[in-house]
């Protein structure tokens, strides 16, 4: 696979992965380098990842604990400290091998400490790979409330090598997959229309690389989300609200953030049925594509009441207006939309009914 290159940096696939890895680090004289890992890639990616490189390099390896909850300033600060008890300096470089959180929290820990040092990122989870491979938001989250901190700041490179998802559990691999279905829904429905016939993750390194791209284009028109970027937080509005809810709550199941997504894009479809034209064929379509992949998620009243009080933090609101991205067809979002707040009920009713 070609690399795909971005803005200012690429993203290199497989084999030439390692290669452009192992030429950057033999290019460029790092003081110190280290590697960021959970326990689970340090057990399962690690040791693929480290036999792959060439040359005499000694890494520091920090772990830290999985999980969206672990996703905050206080593990940064650990790693902050921790980087400084081992005398990182501006000439230090970064990898995070990981998922999401450990991408988002590691890329984030390297742009701060001492005002940002050299990062790579190396995903290992499917959503990792066609979410946060491209367009430079690094961050954590605030309480239970997504991604409230953060900077937009790019990586040296990103190095996707689809052997790590082998290691992923099939529930962490749809989690992923919501967010390439979010792609075909925004951008193309001809790409929609395929990854609705994908029964099985055993060979979607060419689905991965379409992902990318499609991300790719559209962070290239708009890097720090003006304006059109906006059309990838499809189905987040809800959904993130959802995905916080349930991570506070001591009374239901943590939700993935892909399941969480799943959900919120079938209540945004209803809205965009009822406010910018969607066709009613194409949300059913929609609902029937989410339903046959993510369990039914029950909210009672209290749920939803805690739910929406959660959409006023979310990042793409301004001046006191919640904004939603919504589609008048698969394949055509339109951005910054305020809903009727009646119609949020509506669509939670139709999710159950």
């Amino acid at each position: 696979m070609e690399s795909i290159v971005t803005s200012s940096y690429a993203v290199h696939f497989n084999q030439k992965a390692y290669e452009a890895l192992n030429a950057h680090l033999a290019a460029n004289s790092y003081s110190s380098l280290f590697i960021i890992v959970d326990e689970n890639t340090y057990e399962h990616c690690l040791p693929d990842f480290m036999a792959a490189i060439e040359g005499d390099y000694y890494f520091e390896v920090l772990e830290i604990e999985s999980g969206e909850i672990n996703k905050n300033i206080s593990t940064c600060t650990n790693l902050w400290e921790a980087l400084s008890e081992l005398d990182a300096d501006r000439k230090s470089l970064v990898i995070n091998l990981g998922g999401g959180v450990v991408t988002d929290l590691g890329g984030f820990v390297a742009s701060t400490f001492k005002r940002g040092i050299d990062f790579i990122n190396v995903p290992t989870s499917l959503l990792a790979m066609v979410d946060a491979s491209v367009g430079g938001k690094t961050g954590v989250d605030l309480g239970s409330l997504k991604n409230q901190i953060g900077v937009i700041n790019q990586p040296e490179m990103v190095l996707i090598d689809p052997r790590f998802l082998k290691t992923l559990e099939e529930r962490q691999l749809q989690s992923g997959f919501a967010e390439m279905l979010k792609h075909g829904l925004i951008k193309n429905d001809a790409y929609w229309e395929k990854l609705k016939l994908v029964t099985t993750f055993d060979d979607i390194d060419s689905t991965i690389y379409d992902s990318v791209e499609i991300k790719n284009e559209v962070v290239l028109r708009d890097p720090t989300e003006q304006n059109v970027r906006k059309i990838l937080n499809f189905g987040h509005t809800l959904g993130h609200a959802v995905e916080s809810y349930f991570l506070k709550s001591e009374d239901h199941e943590t939700l993935l953030h892909g399941e969480a997504i799943a959900i919120g894009m079938i209540l945004e479809a209803y809205l965009s049925y009822k406010t910018t034209g969607l066709p009613e064929t194409q949300l059913a379509d929609i609902k029937t594509a989410f339903l046959n992949r993510y369990k039914k998620v029950s909210f009672t009243q209290e749920d939803i009441i805690g739910i929406l009080s959660l959409l006023k933090f979310d990042k793409k609101n301004s001046h006191g207006n919640i904004n939603f991205v919504l589609l008048n067809r698969i394949g055509s979002p339109i951005i910054d939309q305020q809903i009727p707040i009646n119609l949020y009920a509506e669509a939670f009713a139709y999710y159950k009914d």
